[in-house]
Parts: structure tokens; sequence; C-alpha cells
């Protein structure tokens, strides 16, 4: 009895708080991120802002200025989760900005990641926070395609001709299963949901002089994959925007004023991450100093935490993003 009641005092010990991005580098990405982020930079333009890279620290609260990685490690059990102590933070969420084309890539799935070394493979899912007409990505290869033919057209250069091309209209949601072969084109601003992983094997880059991984990209392609758009699912005042093996995504959209998730309308087992795609809110319950969610921040809500409550301060886009088991 004095164990359990140890134990669901320990859960309770981390309260919810906001995590700084990351911005990454990438050279197919802007020099100026605004008006999603004011950030600009002369040097080496940036692709990816990460939400959750475990190089993320804390905003707020008493973990404020420990990097995400770190408070994992320490807090295991109250932040992920019962039984989860030990295990990397589940998900890595980006927003992807491309002013140029992507390579064409593909990711493995957990068991040939195992199979090399690796903990997991890679899926994930797009989420259109807006996007430019005539904005498009290239998801999976045409129908009637043969490995042999996808090989010959990477080694000919002309690849292009074998993507099957997917418009993209902002608050789309795409799922890319592992597997799939897929390239992210410029038009789009893209909320990226993915397993904790950057395996990428690089199997065709239009040219430019970066290394491919042709073997393995051609043992880790699938013809055929779950991958597609995913229409949202209405449910009790709120979308289920993806509910896979992996993740589940869920989005509100709110007037100024309204009442929003709380620990007794949205309680959990597992970590919760609340991004807010657009406005204003407020996050605040006992034991923690009340802060705020702006636009394209990301809020933590560790499986302990109790007596939470989200509010808005203004009209508001919110999702909630949840880790699901691979089991």
């Amino acid at each position: 009895m004095e164990q359990n009641q140890a134990y669901w005092k320990y859960m309770q010990g981390l309260t919810p708080f906001r995590l700084a991005p990351y911005f990454r580098t990438r050279i197919w990405g802007f020099n100026d991120l605004s008006p999603w982020f004011d950030y600009k930079t002369d040097g080496e333009p940036i692709g990816e802002v990460w939400l959750t890279g475990e190089m993320c620290a804390a905003e707020t609260g008493p973990l404020q200025g420990q990097s995400l990685k770190d408070i994992t490690a320490a807090h295991g059990e109250a932040l992920l989760g019962k039984g989860r102590a030990g295990e990397e933070f589940p998900l890595l969420i980006k927003i992807l900005f491309p002013k140029e084309k992507l390579s064409v890539q593909v990711h493995p799935d957990d068991a040939m990641a195992q199979k090399y070394g690796e903990p997991r493979g890679k899926t994930e899912c797009w989420y259109a926070l807006d996007a430019q007409a005539g904005a498009e990505v290239a998801l999976g290869i045409k129908p009637g395609t043969t490995p042999e033919q996808v090989r010959a057209a990477i080694e000919g250069s002309t690849l292009e001709g074998l993507l099957n091309l997917v418009p993209v209209n902002k608050g789309d949601m795409i799922f890319v299963d592992a597997g799939t072969v897929h390239a992210v084109e410029p038009g789009a601003v893209l909320l990226e949901t993915q397993q904790t992983s950057d395996l990428t094997y690089r199997m065709y880059d239009y040219g430019r002089p970066r290394e491919l991984h042709l073997d393995k990209s051609m043992e880790a392609m699938r013809l055929s994959t779950g991958a597609g758009k995913r229409l949202p699912k209405s449910v009790n005042g709120h979308s289920i925007l993806i509910d896979e093996k992996y993740f589940r995504m869920e989005c509100w959209s709110l007037q100024s004023g309204a009442a929003t998730l709380s620990s007794e309308t949205a309680s959990a087992d597992v970590v919760q991450l609340v991004f807010l795609a657009d406005g204003n809110l407020k996050v605040e319950g006992d034991g923690f100093e009340a802060f705020s969610l702006g636009r394209c921040q990301l809020a933590v809500i560790p499986a302990g935490a109790k007596n939470w409550r989200i509010s808005t301060e203004s009209a508001a886009d919110l999702m909630r993003i949840l880790p699901k088991s691979a089991d």
C-alpha cells in the first residue's frame, strides 16, 4: 500500500511544460521562417523545426532549461507512462519548410531497422498547415512498376516519371507508411509526426552531390503500402485526423474563451502533446505556474500530470498528439 502511494506521488510530481523549438539547417530550406517563426539567418537555410527533438529544452516550470532527452531519462514513467522507464521519447514532431525539392527517399520498417542494429524504423504522417496552389508530394511508385524498373530509372536519372504525385491542400493529412517511396516538394508547410528516428535512405537526389543509399533503399521499398490521405472523423466536437499504429492526432477548432482539454476530459496513460496551429492558449493547473501557448508552439502533458486545464485566449486550432504502442 505504501509503495503504491509513493508511486502515485512520484507520477503526479511532473507538471505540464512548454518546449522550445530547435532549428535544423537543410539545403532545401529557407533563411527566413516568418510568419511562422521570428527566425532569420544569413547562414545555412533552415528546413526543419524540431518541436520534440531530444535537444529541445523546457521553457517553463521547474525543469526549465533541461533538454527533453535529460527529462525523459530522469522522469521516464512520470513523463511517458507506467512501465515506460528507460524508453526514448516516443514521437519526433517537426515542421517542414521546403523551398526546394527534398530527395526521393524511403524509410525502413522496424524489422529492417533492427536487422541493421537500429532500434526502430520510421513511419510518419504529414499535416498541411498551409499549401500554395499546385502544391504536391510524391507518395509511392506508380502501379505496375517493378523493382527492376525503379533501379533502372534511378541509374538513368528518370525516377521522377515513376513517382505517384498527390496534390496537397491546407488541412490535408497524409500517412506515410514505412517502405513508401516519397518526396516533399515546395509549396506546403507540413507538420510531421513520426517515430523517434532519423533513419532515412536517400534513393534519388536530382543530381545533387549527396550520398545515395541505393541498395538499402531497394531493400526497404515496398511497392504497395498503406500510405495516402486520411479523411478526418468528427467525434464529440473535435476531429480525429489520423489513428495509426504509432500515433493518433486529434484537432479542435475553438472560439475565444472556450474551455478545451483538461485532466478530467482528456486523461491518458501516456504523454500527451498539445500543438497550437493558430491562436493563443493558456495552460494552467495545480502545482505549476500557468504558461501561454502561441502559434506553432508545443506543450508536453506528462502521463502523471493531474489537475491541469487548457483554455483559449483567442480563436484557436489545437492539436493533441498521442503516441501508441507498436504492438
